[in-house]
């Protein structure tokens, strides 16, 4: 797909003077993946976060071994938004990481098209939570590796036998700091959503 080409069944503009179709997407993922980052890269606005510093005590519960430079957490959620296009207008709700906070994503998946669990292969443990989480509430969701330092430690087969999801969902490679990136990776969750709705 090229870049600017929106997904299929969504060429077509709206009448004109309408504004663009409103649709819920929510960044999901274990603690430190790139949630935050991913919504900074690619929201037109600037991003809502709810961040805080990661405390002596957070880091006493929290596996920083992977993030040595991280000093703040995502405690609520980041919010963004983007237009696609004329068409269609995606606002993005990042969640919390840790388990401690899962309390929280009842709420922010609410009324959802889809959800894009990002994965950091060097701790891919830390993701089974999202994916279950996805695949329990039957929302359409890609996952995407993010290639921290340009690279990813696995192939992206290996990774989807390791998290154990199904075929339909796709497995692809991403960089949450380059917005082109990320936005071929949010198309792609588009695409599986779309899909579910027409099959």
């Amino acid at each position: 797909m090229a870049p600017t080409e929106p997904p299929a069944g969504l060429a077509a503009g709206p009448a004109a003077g309408r504004p663009p179709l409103p649709v819920k997407m929510v960044i999901a993922g274990g603690f430190g993946v790139g949630k935050t980052t991913t919504v900074r890269s690619i929201s037109e606005i600037d991003p809502l976060t709810t961040e805080a510093d990661i405390t002596e005590v957070a880091a006493g519960v929290d596996d920083l071994s992977h993030t040595p430079d991280k000093t703040t957490t995502t405690v609520a959620m980041d919010f963004g938004c983007i237009t696609i296009d004329e068409a269609l207008k995606l606002y993005l709700f990042g969640t919390p990481g840790q388990e401690r906070f899962g309390f929280m994503w009842d709420d922010l998946v609410e009324g959802a098209l889809g959800g894009l669990v990002i994965v950091d292969t060097r701790r891919l443990e830390d993701c089974h939570a999202a994916v279950d989480y996805f695949e329990h509430k039957r929302i359409p969701f890609a996952v995407a590796v993010n290639a921290f330092d340009g690279r990813i430690e696995h192939r992206l087969a290996d990774v989807r036998w390791a998290l154990d999801v199904a075929d339909q969902v796709p497995v692809i490679a991403f960089d949450a700091r380059e917005r082109g990136s990320v936005r071929d990776a949010l198309l792609c969750v588009l695409e599986v959503a779309l899909s579910r709705v027409g099959g």
